[in-house]
């Protein structure tokens, strides 16, 4: 047989190949999270006070740990499912079972808005979904790497450089304390001309409810009105957070009001992200959703075809949990949750802190009183953790704005969060 040479050759046509840019090179180096690290400041108060010495961990937002995690019957039901379905592959948005179950067991999506099992995408926990979710942003929407992303001015610690990572420009909107950073009318449209001047567009707004860090929450009427200004003023696509959002004190958010206040052409840009990592604890378990339009879906299937498919056992594991009814399978979670809240806020409000409680996992509290000439919430992370034995997230990681704040989890049994409050409290009251 004669050997056949074959020249080099781009998979793609030329006119379909990515232009040559420098950008990469340029940008600031994504740091990793710290928040696993900031756990690691407990190490000096145990070398001090000895291995046995009590410690509270108000830092975390781990469910799987800080309380009892996934019921073992939901476990054992995934573990038949798994047995049943076997090793096989999947497809990359899962299998249909699950995409059956999101549907009608767990959001009972209303057929008249024509979304169905094929608006849903399983994914390996909540940052794999976001991921997939800002790559659509990019390519579905303007088209343009360097456009923006909007965030809340004091945002979640990974909205900050997932969307960075893959070419979305994260773009803090204008807020206040007062209003906990929520995204107001004239500061969403003041974000829009801002980013227009370096000749930007948002490709995508997140509204996060519960939030993280601050604990607000946003009425699903203000979300609602949010949203559709966003539209109006050319923002891609809007996501809507929820992975909090059975962790309150009233109900879950209703999918159905939302989809039923939009336009099918509007529904089109509207994504909704859910999970199990925080209301039913399985944060090690890693499986969440994205709902959107075929479209999106579509898309990210495409892309996830050549990276990570959703492993069977956590979708397994949602599954069990939607048979259940899942208010039943995240209700220890949600109970244990709403009494520490409840307590917390009559802690700090006995305590004289200036704060925001809203609902999910987390307290903000403004600590600027404590802090002495050229200190800020790190140096006060620092020392309530090595002196005080309490691990807090400090607001400065998250923005300039969260600088003088500190985000204590109380997703904790009751006398945990009565602990840490308390080592909490004498860290910072000894610095007056």
């Amino acid at each position: 047989m004669t050997a056949i040479y074959t020249p080099p050759q781009y998979a793609v046509s030329d006119s379909e190949l990515i232009p040559v840019a420098d950008y990469p090179r340029r940008l600031l180096k994504i740091p990793p999270s710290r928040m696993f690290s900031i756990r690691e400041a407990l190490r000096v108060y145990l070398a001090n006070n000895g291995p046995d010495a009590v410690i509270f961990d108000a830092s975390q937002g781990d469910g799987g740990k800080s309380l009892p995690g996934v019921p073992p019957e939901i476990l054992q039901r995934a573990l038949a499912l798994q047995l049943e379905h076997g090793t096989g592959y999947d497809k990359p948005y899962g299998f249909d079972g699950f995409r059956e179950a999101v549907v009608n067991l767990y959001w009972k999506l209303r057929p008249e808005f024509g979304w169905g099992p094929s608006n849903v995408l399983g994914g390996v926990g909540g940052r794999d979904v976001l991921t997939k979710a800002f790559q659509a942003m990019l390519y579905l929407g303007n088209g343009c790497v360097g456009d923006a992303i909007l965030t809340s001015a004091v945002p979640w610690i990974s909205y900050n450089w997932g969307p960075y990572a893959v070419g979305l420009n994260v773009l803090r909107a204008p807020g206040d304390s007062a209003s906990a950073w929520a995204i107001a009318a004239d500061g969403l449209q003041e974000a829009v001309q801002f980013a227009a001047k370096s000749g930007r567009k948002i490709a995508g707004l997140l509204i996060t409810s519960p939030d993280n860090p601050t604990g607000r929450t946003l009425p699903i009427s203000e979300q609602i009105a949010l949203a559709h200004q966003a539209l109006e003023l050319g923002v891609e696509y809007v996501l809507f957070d929820w992975i909090y959002h059975w962790v309150t004190d009233g109900d879950p958010h209703d999918i159905n009001a939302v989809l039923d206040a939009f336009s099918p052409e509007e529904r089109e840009r509207l994504m909704f992200l859910d999970g199990l990592t925080k209301s039913l604890g399985g944060s090690n378990i890693r499986n969440a959703h994205l709902l959107a339009s075929k479209k999106v879906i579509d898309f990210i299937i495409s892309i996830a075809s050549h990276g990570v498919f959703p492993d069977f056992f956590g979708q397994a594991v949602a599954v069990a949990s939607y048979e259940m009814g899942y208010a039943n399978a995240a209700a220890h979670t949600i109970r244990t949750t709403a009494e520490s809240r409840a307590v917390l806020r009559n802690l700090l409000q006995a305590g004289g802190y200036h704060h925001i409680i809203g609902d999910g996992y987390y307290a903000f509290i403004d600590i600027e009183d404590f802090c002495a000439p050229g200190e800020d919430s790190e140096h006060i992370g620092e020392m309530l953790a090595q002196q005080y034995g309490v691990a807090v997230v400090p607001g400065m990681h998250f923005s300039d704005a969260g600088r003088y704040w500190i985000r204590f989890s109380y997703a904790m049994p009751v006398e945990r969060t009565q602990g840490a409050f308390q080592r909490m409290d004498a860290g910072l009251k000894s610095r007056r």
